[in-house]
């Protein structure tokens, strides 16, 4: 079998939170995923913990990084729209 439509082939759990919360943030990883692990003192190693327990929030995690490869529009980050321009 061949994975080369699967985003997800390869890559770790770890790898995916890592992209998703540097792409999101963990005030927006959490809104779009509504777990305590992301918006109560958030880091990896808890939220990894969590994650590998609960199958259903993994789910939740893996279906978001999918879009977000994907480039599925629901799923792209926040625009800054007033960030300070660099000088």
């Amino acid at each position: 079998m061949s994975q080369a439509n699967n985003p997800t082939h390869g890559v770790t759990l770890e790898m995916m939170l890592k992209e998703l919360v540097a792409a999101y943030g963990w005030p927006s990883l959490g809104q779009r995923i509504a777990i305590r692990c992301f918006t109560h003192d958030p880091s990896i190693k808890s939220s990894l913990t969590f994650l590998r327990r609960t199958p259903w929030a993994r789910q939740k995690v893996e279906e978001l990084y999918v879009r977000f490869k994907r480039g599925d529009a629901a799923a792209r980050p926040p625009v800054k729209l007033f960030a300070k321009p660099k000088r």
